[in-house]
C-alpha cells in the first residue's frame, strides 16, 4: 500500500486539511501524519518522511532541494494549495520527483470577502465599529452606494468571474481589463486597464503574478484612477507597489484600500499600511473557511488516489521529469 506523508502540523490540520479529508485519504494510502508541533523542512522532512512514497504538503512546508536530495523513496509532493512558488520544482524535476498543485476551491469565499470590502470601505463600518468600542460617538457621514457605482476588475479568472456575477446581482456596472480572457457576458464591458482605471468607483486586483504583472498597480496606475477611487488587492503582494499606494492615499486620489494579501511575511499586508485608518487589512484569510479548505484537501486525496491506481493525477507540474513514477508502474510522455 502506498504510503504518504501528512505535513500539517496539529494546528495547520484543523484548519487546513481536517479529519473529512484524512479518513478519504486513509481509504487509499497509509498516513503518516508530522509527529511534531512545527513545521518540517529540509533534510529533517525528509527524514520524517522516510519510506513515503508521497509528501502532502500545506502552504507553510516548503519543497527544498534538500529535502528531495536526501529523499530516496519519494515518488511526488503534493500541494494543498494554489501557491507552488515554495517549491524548488527544479530541483524536484532534477531528482524525478512529481509536484502537483490544488485546484483554487477559494473562488467563492474570496469573492465574497471582496464584497465585503466594497461595503466596508463604501460605508466607513470598521471605522464606526472602532469608535464605539472606544466608547466614542461617532458621527455619521454619507456612504457610496454600490448599486450605483461602477466596479473594475482587473484579472478575469475565476474569482474575477464570480466577482463580476455578485456585482451585477448588486446592480453595479461592472468593467473587465484582462488581455488573456474574453469576456462574453453582454453586461459586463472589456476594456484595457489605462481605460478602466479612471471609471472605476471600485477597483479589485485579481491578476495573475508573474514577472510582468509585478508592480501593476503602481504610481503611474493610481494617478489614473478616478479621484476619490477605492483600490483593493485579493491577488498578491507583489502586484501592488506599497510606496506609491500609501502616497495615493496620503493624497486623496484613493481615498480607502483593503488588502488581504501585501508584501510581509506569507503574503500578509505590510503593517506600515494595515495600520492606517483609511485601510482596511485582513491576515491573509481569503480561501479560510471550511468549505474552501477541504476542497483542496480532497483534491490532494484524488491525486494520492490517482498514484495508487497507477495513473497520473490532476494537477501535475512536472509530470515530463518525474521519472520516479515509473515505481508505481505510471508511464509519462
Amino acid at each position: 500500500m502506498l504510503r504518504v506523508f501528512l505535513t500539517h502540523t496539529p494546528e495547520m490540520f484543523t484548519g487546513y486539511y481536517g479529519a473529512r479529508a484524512l479518513a478519504a485519504l486513509q481509504q487509499h494510502a497509509e498516513v503518516v501524519r508530522n509527529p511534531g508541533t512545527t513545521v518540517l523542512s529540509g533534510a529533517a522532512l525528509a527524514e520524517a518522511a522516510r519510506g513515503c512514497q508521497a509528501i502532502v504538503a500545506d502552504r507553510a512546508t516548503p519543497g527544498t532541494p534538500e529535502t528531495f536530495a536526501a529523499a530516496p523513496d519519494l515518488v511526488a509532493f503534493l500541494r494543498v494549495a494554489v501557491d507552488i512558488s515554495t517549491i524548488d520544482v527544479a530541483a524536484a524535476s532534477a531528482a524525478g520527483v512529481l509536484v502537483t498543485r490544488a485546484t483554487p476551491g477559494f473562488v467563492d469565499s474570496v469573492a465574497e470577502q471582496a464584497v465585503g470590502f466594497m461595503v466596508d470601505l463604501a460605508r466607513g463600518l470598521s471605522g464606526h465599529v472602532q469608535a464605539y468600542r472606544r466608547g466614542e460617538e461617532p458621527q455619521g457621514r454619507m456612504g457610496v452606494q454600490l448599486s450605483a457605482a461602477t466596479l473594475g476588475i482587473v484579472g478575469y479568472g475565476r474569482i474575477g468571474q464570480r466577482l463580476a456575477e455578485v456585482a451585477l446581482a448588486l446592480g453595479m456596472r461592472v468593467l473587465v481589463a484582462d488581455p488573456h480572457a474574453t469576456v462574453a457576458d453582454p453586461r459586463i464591458v472589456q476594456m484595457p486597464m489605462a481605460e478602466l482605471l479612471p471609471q472605476a468607483d471600485f477597483v479589485v486586483c485579481l491578476a495573475i503574478s508573474i514577472p510582468e504583472t509585478r508592480d501593476l498597480f503602481d504610481a503611474a496606475a493610481f494617478a489614473r484612477m478616478k479621484r476619490g477611487a477605492r483600490f483593493i488587492n485579493l491577488s498578491r503582494g507583489e502586484l501592488v507597489d506599497e510606496q506609491a499606494l500609501a502616497a495615493a492615499l496620503d493624497s486623496g486620489q484613493v481615498s480607502g484600500a483593503a488588502m488581504d494579501v501585501g508584501r510581509a511575511l506569507d503574503q500578509r499586508p505590510s503593517l506600515f499600511l494595515a495600520r492606517r485608518p483609511d485601510v482596511i487589512a485582513a491576515p491573509h484569510i481569503g480561501g479560510m473557511t471550511p468549505e474552501a479548505m477541504e476542497h483542496q484537501a480532497m483534491d490532494t486525496v484524488r491525486q494520492v488516489a490517482s498514484l495508487a491506481r497507477g495513473e497520473l493525477p490532476d494537477n501535475a507540474v512536472n509530470a515530463a521529469a518525474a521519472h520516479r513514477l515509473a515505481r508505481l508502474g505510471i508511464r509519462v510522455a
